[in-house]
């Protein structure tokens, strides 16, 4: 009787073992409906780093949770060290977990990083895999479920926000957070040719359990984005379909169904892959959809990495080569859009697969309510946007010039491998000077800020003195988009925008208006033409006349006591 038992025991425990391995991820080894913690990830990662020589694992700076970024890192040629590799391979990086509540990308990661270490998948040639594990790691302790309130799965799951509440996804061009700090610190030491950030989808519903978003190809750069747009991103639709899986453009409809058309979604620099653009590397997006079980979320997602992966492996050469190329249209004197709008005049019939929706009165409000219904699909051809037009451009310096005080630009500037130089001496050059204008901005807060928008600049040549140690600037390098889009006012994610020159928006020097009275008739007095445009202006605007203190303030604004720094904006432009 011992003896049987003890067989049936070795028989389960031989059996369990069959079923089970040494190198299941804890989402395999569970029903399909569970994600892995950030310390069963990380230690994950480290076994593989362990027992395979092909695999590394670094700690890349800190985060907001106090936690390190790790980057992860296959090449079955064994080789780490990225100015090496970046001489003869592409490099690829994944971000997973920047949404924390979002994470069919750490778990498809895990397995897609174990079989290439097994050999289970054919490990690519001519291109290394980088990863980052878990980039929201503040976000990925707070787990809970119930804060993806519209999410089929997983169990449990992180939170949006990171250890001080940022979205993630919005902090890359200003870098507020110590997360993104360590990311751009990543990005730059890979070099990454290829981006891909894992994400699910929210907002309607459709057959599709994949989207994606790829880098915007009329703002990547007519190079680097016709050879996306034209051949990469077809060729991995192609691919996947290959393996059953349709995809779709990322369903950018919120205010209408999907049935009625919609256009592509626009990431600037705020968001990962816009912020990666900027350096010449394609970028996609991938979104799952949120009512599709994870399981399924988790095996499409797998597989858009490894058919990503596929390609650039067999284009490798040509990617590098155009990402140098892209790089050569952008240069002083030429113009640059720094604003762009969708153009609704170009849409492409696309071939959606949806579900019929309606109107019928809520259950639980007085109004009517959105559904879709699922015994209904279609597959309709409706119209897609996906081309931008340019709505404003300004002409490519030489170089800038920033005053030494502006520390916290020039720290960003610095940790994006800007190159500068300090000026040797105190000196008066001519540049190109820009007022602010105009801007507005908003009511409430955003990720931290209270953001400016509709910014317009006056400019003028101007002879400014400039002192000892002040920042020299040229745009001729790889760069270049970057200090554009950062240093140009106008352009949508600014510096300015972002507020790290409102101090320049207050005016610091005022008046006592019964002593400024004097000194306004002597102002005029000494002045007749300055007099000549007061007076006109009284008579031109009622509001104007019918304000002395306006008047007065008038005069004070257009005479030597006004202080200049006032809406004066401190990065200047050479041009000549």
């Amino acid at each position: 009787m011992r003896f049987c038992t003890f067989l049936f025991i070795l028989f389960s425990i031989c059996s369990f073992a069959q079923k089970t391995n040494k190198y299941d991820t804890f989402f395999e080894k569970g029903n399909g409906n569970q994600s892995a913690s950030y310390s069963e990830t990380i230690a994950y990662y480290k076994l593989l780093a362990d027992d395979f020589p092909t695999v590394e694992m670094k700690k890349m700076g800190l985060t907001d949770s106090g936690e390190p970024l790790h980057m992860v890192v296959f090449n079955p040629e064994k080789q780490f060290d990225f100015g090496t590799i970046q001489k003869n391979k592409a490099v690829i990086l994944l971000n997973n977990g920047i949404h924390a509540g979002e994470p069919d990308g750490i778990d498809a990661s895990m397995q897609l990083f174990r079989d290439l270490a097994l050999g289970k998948i054919k490990a690519p040639k001519n291109t290394v895999i980088v990863c980052i594990p878990v980039y929201n790691i503040g976000g990925a302790l707070n787990r809970n479920s119930t804060s993806r309130a519209n999410q089929d799965g997983p169990e449990v799951y992180g939170f949006r926000g990171n250890a001080r509440n940022y979205d993630l996804n919005r902090d890359f061009i200003k870098s507020d957070t110590r997360n993104t700090k360590s990311f751009v610190e990543i990005f730059h030491t890979i070099n990454a040719d290829v981006f891909i950030d894992n994400h699910v989808s929210n907002g309607s519903d459709y057959q599709y359990k994949l989207t994606y978003i790829m880098t915007q190809h009329n703002k990547l750069g007519t190079v680097l984005g016709d050879f996306l747009n034209s051949e990469m991103m077809p060729a991995l639709v192609q691919d996947l379909q290959k393996k059953n899986i349709e995809t779709t453009p990322y369903v950018n409809a919120f205010s209408d169904t999907p049935d009625k058309g919609f256009g592509q979604f626009f990431e600037s620099p705020r968001f990962a892959t816009g912020y990666t653009s900027l350096f010449n590397a394609i970028g996609f997006v991938v979104e799952t959809h949120m009512l599709k079980k994870y399981a399924d979320r988790v095996k499409v997602t797998y597989e858009y990495m490894r058919s990503a992966i596929d390609f650039t492996d067999a284009n490798y050469q040509k990617i590098k080569q155009l990402r140098l190329k892209n790089e050569e249209q952008y240069k002083p004197q030429k113009s640059y859009t720094i604003k762009w709008e969708i153009d609704t005049s170009k849409t492409l019939p696309f071939s959606f697969l949806g579900y019929e929706a309606g109107y019928k009165k809520s259950d639980v409000t007085t109004g009517n309510r959105l559904y879709y219904d699922r015994t209904k699909p279609y597959k309709k051809d409706i119209p897609y946007s996906k081309e931008f037009k340019s709505v404003k451009e300004i002409i490519i310096p030489k170089a800038y010039i920033i005053h030494k005080g502006f520390w916290p630009v020039i720290d960003l500037l610095k940790s994006n491998t800007i190159s500068y130089s300090q000026l040797k001496n105190d000196t008066i050059i001519e540049v190109e000077s820009y007022k602010i204008a105009d801007y507005k901005t908003a009511n409430s807060a955003y990720e931290g800020h209270y953001l400016h928008r509709n910014t317009a600049v006056s400019s003028s040549i101007e002879k400014v003195a400039f002192a000892k140690g002040d920042y020299m600037i040229l745009t001729q390098q790889k760069g270049i988009k970057y200090l554009l889009e950062t240093l140009e006012p106008e352009a949508m994610d600014s510096f300015f925008n972002w507020n790290f020159f409102d101090t320049m928006l207050q005016q610091k020097e005022g008046y006592s208006d019964y002593v400024f009275e004097d000194s306004a008739t002597t102002i005029l007095k000494e002045n007749p033409k300055l007099k000549t445009e007061f007076e006109q202006k009284k008579q031109g605007d009622s509001k104007f006349m019918s304000n002395p203190e306006v008047q007065l303030d008038w005069i004070y604004k257009h005479s030597v006591y006004y202080e200049k720094a006032h809406m004066q904006y401190p990065v200047y432009r050479i041009v000549k």
